[in-house]
């Protein structure tokens, strides 16, 4: 998507170990505008898709998913990263975030993920597919069929893209980096 890749090369800010900041127009700071676009460009891309939840994770997922579920008219649910003590029928599995360096759980009621539902994921970064792996195991859980995982922003040197592929799914990044070497963005035409 030509917006964005010429936004993360405007804007965006590249540190040591593959990390891409995208926090004054993504994950912080958002641009709706852009927002918006990505979410037309994704719904462009499931076209033809049925389609009848929006799945994310919290929290930078949750924007360009809200658009997504507005534009497509569907819910949006988020999987938590803390565990309610007020959440009832609740799936949960582990995740490891790159960007933390931790572990973490994550959990839905099955209440909102459901078996039966044809769930398309949003979220703002794939690099390891660490996310997508634990989102792919609680839509197991519920019973409930994948049928498609939109990324904002794929790294593609980090290899989550080649997994999610490899194991069928229906993939679409908007831009795809292929390098974040010397501290330089390099992305895919």
């Amino acid at each position: 998507m030509k917006a964005l890749k010429e936004r993360i090369l405007q804007d965006g800010k590249c540190f040591e170990g593959g990390i891409l900041k995208v926090d004054n127009f993504i994950n912080h700071q958002m641009d709706p505008i852009l927002m918006k676009s990505m979410a037309v460009e994704f719904v462009r891309r499931f076209a033809g898709t049925p389609i009848n939840k929006i799945l994310t994770i919290e929290a930078s997922g949750i924007a360009p998913a809200i658009m997504v579920g507005y534009l497509l008219e569907l819910p949006v649910v988020f999987a938590k990263k803390k565990k309610p003590s007020t959440m009832e029928n609740m799936l949960t599995t582990t995740v490891y975030s790159f960007t933390k360096d931790r572990s973490y759980d994550v959990c839905v009621s099955s209440d909102y993920l459901c078996a039966g539902d044809r769930v398309l994921f949003i979220d703002d970064f794939l690099a390891n597919g660490n996310a997508a792996k634990g989102i792919i195991d609680l839509v197991k859980k519920a019973g409930a069929e994948l049928v498609g995982m939109g990324f904002l922003i794929e790294k593609s040197f980090q290899h989550g893209g080649d997994y999610l592929r490899g194991q069928g799914i229906h993939v679409e990044s908007l831009a795809i980096i292929e390098s974040l070497d010397d501290c330089k963005i390099r992305i895919k035409e």
